[in-house]
């Protein structure tokens, strides 16, 4: 009885605290955007265009209400077709237009780092130059707010922990003076945003026995784990490999919640070391929040929608060209080895069916690493608005948020990245058994895929 007394208290002192900054957040959310005249113009042809054709269906919705019996049905279905028509095309050009009116120039958020590392080079002791790259490359208003802090850590790290003292630089053979790049660049339907520096670089030996020490990982499980995934612990939550941790940071420190905002954003964080050399973190974002392409696709009775960006293609594979591979099922791809899983297995959805002999792929990419997604069907590609999932459902695993269809149905959206990190910790998870946990390999007396689980 105790503990709903307490639950009950939370949402109470929750709710004061946001009571003490309603005038902060009004600031913020009133801040303002400079639009071209030109653009509120083309604005205002368009509603006057969407209220013609508002016009128009009605004066449809009235003749087919009055017409009784002498309606010509063809006449009317060619009217709703051209009506439907010229508002899709009003509609695409408004939300282009729209686009265009969010977008806002990163420069505005990478103006206030010369200072910052300014400041961080005297505190350090270490000289350090910062070079921006890209500044004029736009995304929409509410990424660019919402990218300062996650920067401002991964510059904070780099400065700290990245670039070796003078003296080290000079005995490795580097310049004296150490540099951080800042830049930003379209990727596709994206925006990447790269923080380099020519530092010491991320050792994966080191990130291994600092996982064991911490009790992240078992020794075991670090010894699975390539150089790649070891330098990934570097996201794990309460992970630090900083030999000492000072007032700047220590580089590790709250990388996990690096990840968690950026993912917040439906974009992702990658890594790229080389010891000796430096480190560099790319952050993949998307233009903007609201609209996507998506290809849907059909798993167990259930309709998902992945977002296309992060499709590289779709297939056919035959289930007698999978091969086991480090404990999970893959195949070779115009020569390269792909890993493939079950994405009804990932989201713990009972199979509807046996599985045929030929499976329906999705390959995805999480940056530049690949992955095979068995579903049931392919469906169409879908423009679709991304609308949160909310308090209600929480955190579901691998699903970024909501759509709503235009039946009314809500269809899930899945999350490529998380879907990837699921498959590799559920392969590691089964390596070591004979059967490993939730894959049965393809049986020799049945034919066909129907014993195949991934």
């Amino acid at each position: 009885a105790a503990k709903p007394a307490a639950s009950a208290a939370k949402p109470g002192a929750s709710a004061a605290k946001p009571a003490a900054k309603p005038a902060a957040e009004t600031t913020q959310k009133s801040s303002s955007i400079r639009v071209d005249h030109e653009r509120l113009d083309h604005l205002m042809n368009l509603i006057g265009e969407l209220i013609i054709n508002r016009n128009r269906y009605a004066l449809i919705a009235r003749s087919l209400e009055s017409g009784g019996a002498d309606v010509d049905i063809s006449q009317v279905a060619q009217s709703l077709s051209e009506t439907t028509y010229a508002m899709a095309r009003i509609s695409d050009d408004l939300q282009d237009t729209i686009m265009k009116v969010r977008m806002v120039p990163v420069s505005s958020v990478f103006s206030r780092f010369p200072r910052l590392v300014r400041d961080l080079s005297r505190k350090s002791g270490k000289e350090v130059d910062l070079v921006m790259e890209g500044e004029e490359t736009e995304l929409d208003k509410s990424v660019v707010e919402a990218i300062g802090d996650p920067l401002v850590h991964l510059i904070r790290n780099s400065v700290d922990h990245g670039i070796e003292p003078e003296d080290a630089r000079i005995a490795a053979g580097k310049p004296p003076k150490g540099r951080v790049t800042l830049r930003a660049f379209h990727k596709g339907n994206s925006v990447a945003i790269e923080i380099e520096d020519d530092g010491k670089g991320i050792d994966p030996e080191k990130m291994r026995e600092v996982a064991i020490r911490k009790g992240i990982i078992t020794a075991e499980e670090a010894a699975q784990l390539d150089d790649r995934e070891a330098v990934e612990l570097i996201f794990a939550p309460g992970f630090s490999s900083a030999d000492k941790i000072t007032d700047i940071s220590g580089r590790g420190v709250g990388m996990d919640v690096v990840r968690t905002n950026i993912k917040n954003l439906k974009g992702s964080v990658s890594t790229n070391t080389e010891l000796g050399k430096g480190t560099r973190f790319t952050l993949s974002l998307p233009l903007t929040l609201a609209i996507i392409d998506a290809l849907m696709v059909n798993v167990s009775g259930q309709t998902y929608a992945i977002p296309l960006d992060a499709v590289s293609e779709t297939t056919k594979i035959e289930c007698s060209r999978l091969t086991d591979v480090k404990g999970r099922k893959a195949v070779t791809l115009r020569g390269e080895v792909l890993g493939i899983v079950e994405l009804a297995e990932m989201l713990d959805l009972p199979r509807t069916d046996p599985l045929p002999e030929v499976l329906s792929v999705v390959v995805i990419h999480d940056n530049d690493r690949r992955l095979g997604l068995v579903v049931d069907r392919l469906l169409e590609r879908q423009e679709i608005v991304i609308k949160p999932l909310g308090a209600y459902l929480g955190d579901l695993k691998g699903i970024s948020g909501a759509t709503i269809m235009g039946d009314g149905s809500v269809i899930l959206i899945l999350d490529p990245h998380e879907i990837y990190v699921m498959s590799t910790s559920k392969a590691s998870n089964s390596l070591g058994n004979e059967t490993p946990k939730g894959m049965r390999s393809a049986s020799s007396e049945t034919p066909g895929c129907e014993e195949f689980t991934i």
